[in-house]
């Protein structure tokens, strides 16, 4: 199984890394790369996301960003939202939101890394989420092989 790798950048930075990604070489810039994994688990942790921040049912689907590469799919905007918020949202007494959303993830079905991976992961992912959140142009993007 190959990797994924998650990260923030400009519609066209993202198809620059990409193409780099594609082609086999580095790539640079901050980004979180995640062995074992395919854009579904990303999705399944959208959802997780958004379930642990009450805003279930929003459109958690990663698309197509642009026909050059079909490995390189954009985040939607609530899922940025609902992992940004794992970073701060606080609930009435359920304990920390983000230890629960990498526990539930790292509990799916072949997932490759356990509950204390599964949170470095999470953290990371949210602070690239806190990232697009305050850049202009910005978007969150996972490349996957």
């Amino acid at each position: 199984m190959g990797f994924a790798e998650i990260f923030v950048a400009t519609h066209d930075e993202a198809l620059k890394r990409a193409a780099a990604l594609d082609r086999g070489a580095g790539a640079t810039g901050p980004a979180v790369r995640i062995e074992g994994i395919t854009d579904f688990e990303v999705e399944q942790l959208g959802d997780l996301a958004g379930q642990a921040v009450h805003a279930a049912g929003a459109d958690y689907e990663l698309a197509l960003v642009d026909v050059t590469s079909d490995a390189l799919l954009g985040v939607p905007e609530a899922m940025v939202r609902a992992l940004a918020e794992l970073l701060t949202y606080e609930s009435e007494g359920d304990g920390n939101v983000l230890d629960d959303v990498a526990a539930a993830w790292a509990a799916q079905d072949d997932m490759p890394f356990d509950a204390t991976q599964s949170r470095q992961y999470v953290q990371q992912l949210a602070a690239l989420a806190t990232d697009v959140e305050k850049a202009e142009r910005s978007g969150l993007y996972v490349w996957s092989a």
